[in-house]
């Protein structure tokens, strides 16, 4: 039977989202390796839904949100009660985010050859599911209790290739550009940084959300840099959720 782009987007989505359950209720040896499997098998089914649309270099940047996706809902999931009643909407969520990634980076694929109207949407999801993947997989770092400086290693090594396809998806260029590779060095090692100091703030929940409004703050700001769109009110728009999660927090935080 001849698999339309849609079909291997479903098939692949089920495949990833069958193993993610599995991870939960088949009680594999490690569940680490596992999620570190998974998430490397979302790299060649990226590959084989998107093999008649992939050209250029840039083929592996297609494979970074939904690796990233799954290790986030895999370990994240680990945090959450084994329950029917939380696997069941976790692996709604989670069958349905992959298949927006896949249609997202299918349009992104396109769009590098030909416009396509449908980028904007696509651009929207990309950015929107890369705030929940940065969500799941800080909040999963923090959750270990590791120390200052791995908190930071962590992050900025979580951080760099979101960044990475942030900032590659405004233009879709054929290749990496240095411009990219420092927006999302130089925006990485921030957010790394400003882990490391939240590292001693007594509450991991608010810690996590106040990284990934960072990353929405400086991503939105580094996209806007990249498509000659940054003006003054841009700015302050950004600043503004930036200062009023920062005051959430602080508002929130008991250190007693």
């Amino acid at each position: 039977m001849f698999l339309t782009k849609r079909r291997k987007f479903i098939l692949s989505s089920l495949l990833l989202t069958a193993g993610l359950c599995y991870t939960q209720f088949g009680r594999p040896t490690d569940r680490y390796q596992m999620i570190a499997l998974l998430s490397f098998l979302a790299i060649p089914l990226t590959w084989w839904s998107l093999e008649e649309a992939l050209s250029g270099p840039i083929w592996l940047v297609y494979s970074i949100l939904p690796a990233f996706f799954t290790a986030g809902v895999g370990l994240f999931y680990f945090l959450l009660p084994a329950s029917i009643l939380v696997a069941f909407p976790v692996m709604i969520f989670f069958f349905l985010g992959m298949y927006a990634l896949f249609l997202s980076e299918n349009i992104f694929a396109v769009a590098t050859i030909r416009t396509i109207q449908l980028f904007r949407s696509a651009s929207a999801v990309s950015f929107l599911l890369i705030l929940v993947i940065s969500f799941l997989l800080y909040d999963t770092v923090f959750s270990f209790r590791l120390p200052y400086y791995y908190n930071s290693f962590w992050v900025f090594v979580i951080s760099f290739p979101l960044f990475l396809h942030g900032t590659w998806s405004v233009n879709l260029e054929e290749k990496i550009t240095s411009k990219i590779l420092l927006f999302s060095f130089i925006l990485s090692l921030g957010i790394g940084e400003i882990a490391l100091v939240l590292s001693f703030w007594p509450t991991t929940m608010l810690t996590s959300l106040f990284l990934t409004s960072l990353t929405y703050v400086s991503l939105g700001l580094a996209q806007a840099s990249l498509s000659d769109r940054l003006f003054n009110k841009t700015i302050k728009e950004y600043l503004f959720v930036g200062i009023a999660v920062l005051v959430i927090l602080l508002f929130y935080t008991t250190w007693g």
